[in-house]
């Protein structure tokens, strides 16, 4: 991966495209100003590979060391500006925010008519667009026009300002608490992944359900019925119920779908829909589906209701390639699925400034998972080590914990057994420590601390045991988790009959 500067100021011109560069140098050269020396120091840091200040201060002629940090204020101020101008044309928000500047500018030059006016303008589209934050500030504004100058019949419209504003407190109420509740939900998946134990559910379905009983669900605008439907997604997900994941999922993306003109406003939240839609299509092994699915997400990456920014193309190319290769896991065509690695890092590296160090250690997981059931153990190993090296391993806990297994399994295909032996302890340890030892982990480390002293006669009879015994185990409540990560059984099926892991999940992917 690239080793991007932490500076602000770089990453800001780096994330620029060719179209922004340009308009950034016209707005900034507009009173015929091409030597100013922020744009000197813009094209010095546009040019660097990485960030430099004592290369920079030699590009830069006529500044100290000491001026540096207000230049480079003023230069991020600048480029931040022109940002505005050009994306004020595609953006809502950012309309309706320079439309409540010049209403706050009309109203402290007393012009209090014209200030109503635009007013009234923005209310309105806020109104269309569920935007109850901004409706909200509007009639803040209005009230202190209204209470401080007569400039209507006030009576009727003291009335209909206070209608409207209670109207609007109860919307931002019900927005705010559901918002609230699915980040809070997300925020335990994103932690520790899914529920692990009676007590684990029982906790979880309790803050649920009281968290629900004080919301009223009745009378829910858009944002509302959105992060209803969010919070249900992921507290089923949460709680391993997969079917009920599809559905709210289902009913996530369908909102939108009803609703064209919030894709336009909104296309982020589709996105995310869409990909959780296909996660738990592909939990359920739905490949029919899974695959018309792909084909609606990749047309709206192609042909957006909008001009795509960073932030789409970015969450784009990460949504659509994990459906790509939870395709290959759901056929078995993992040699196939490895053609997608090489052009999957290239873009991991593009997009290395925007990816969240979470989704980098999935998509980590997913390679390696690929080389696994090609039977390339090496590569496999290589990717796990990303993880197993990472520098915080309680971010999803639950991916570390199985590429420790999974690399343990690695090795024992490689022969590398006193590998096995020593690392059988090790991972033992962490597991415990991060209180993720559950059934299927503890019969997998018992069977590869054992695996030395079993008589090579008796190793397939030893496979058949364990596999009898995962499949109960799989049987139990809470215990459908280590399947989602890795599929143990079919690998030891694979060793049992001597065949290819690939072949194995490709025969039961033909049988369903």
């Amino acid at each position: 991966m690239a080793n991007y500067s932490k500076d602000h100021l770089f990453q800001l011109v780096k994330s620029l495209s060719k179209a922004e560069k340009r308009g950034f140098k016209i707005y900034a050269t507009r009173s015929s100003n091409e030597d100013a020396k922020f744009i000197q120091l813009f094209d010095a840091l546009d040019k660097a590979a990485n960030y430099d200040e004592d290369q920079i201060l030699t590009k830069v002629k006529g500044i100290k060391k000491k001026q540096l940090s207000n230049l480079k204020a003023h230069l991020y101020k600048q480029i931040l500006v022109s940002l505005r101008l050009i994306n004020i044309n595609h953006n809502t928000d950012i309309q309706l925010r320079e439309q409540m500047d010049y209403a706050r500018i009309l109203y402290n030059k007393g012009l209090y008519k014209q200030s109503l006016r635009i007013l009234d303008r923005i209310k309105e589209i806020a109104t269309q667009n569920y935007r109850a934050t901004l409706r909200y500030e509007v009639l803040v504004l209005e009230k202190i026009i209204e209470s401080q100058y007569i400039t209507r019949s006030l009576r009727n419209r003291a009335e209909e300002l206070i209608g409207q504003t209670n109207e609007t407190l109860t919307s931002l109420n019900e927005y705010s608490s559901l918002s609230n509740l699915a980040l809070h939900l997300y925020g335990i998946y994103i932690k520790a992944g899914h529920v692990r134990s009676e007590k684990d559910f029982k906790s979880i379905s309790s803050f649920f359900k009281k968290a629900l009983e004080k919301i009223d669900t009745s009378n829910l605008d858009f944002f509302g019925k959105h992060y209803l439907v969010v919070s249900h997604t992921w507290y089923s997900l949460i709680v391993q119920d997969f079917l009920s994941q599809y559905r709210y999922a289902q009913k996530w993306v369908n909102l939108f779908r009803e609703t064209p003109d919030m894709l336009t406003i909104e296309p982020i939240w589709y996105l995310k829909g869409m990909h959780v839609l296909l996660e738990a299509l592909f939990v359920l092994g739905h490949y029919k589906k899974h695959e018309e699915e792909i084909k609606k997400l990749n047309v709206f990456l192609l042909s957006p209701p909008n001009k795509a920014d960073e932030n789409f193309e970015t969450l784009g190319f990460m949504y659509l390639y994990t459906s790509r290769i939870n395709s290959h896991f759901i056929a078995g065509t993992f040699s196939e699925g490895i053609a997608l690695v090489p052009e999957l890092i290239k873009k991991l590296d593009k997009y290395a400034q925007r990816v969240d160090p979470h989704r980098i250690l999935i998509f980590y997981y997913k390679i390696a998972c690929l080389y696994f059931g090609a039977g390339d153990n090496k590569q496999c190993i290589f990717y796990l080590n990303k993880i197993i090296n990472y520098s915080d391993p309680r971010l999803r806990e639950d991916i570390h914990c199985f590429a420790r297994i999974l690399n343990l399994i690695a090795h024992f295909e490689l022969g590398n057994q006193a590998h096995v032996d020593y690392q059988v302890r090790v991972v033992y340890r962490f597991l415990r420590k991060m209180n993720d030892l559950n059934l299927v982990q503890k019969e997998v480390l018992k069977f590869l601390r054992n695996l030395g002293s079993i008589k090579h006669n008796n190793v397939t009879e030893e496979f058949i045991a364990l596999r009898e015994r995962l499949l109960a185990i799989n049987k139990m409540p809470f215990q459908k988790r280590p399947s989602l990560y890795l599929d143990i059984v079919s690998w030891l099926e694979a060793k049992i009959s001597n065949k290819p892991v690939q072949d194995i999940i490709k025969s039961k992917f033909k049988l369903r």
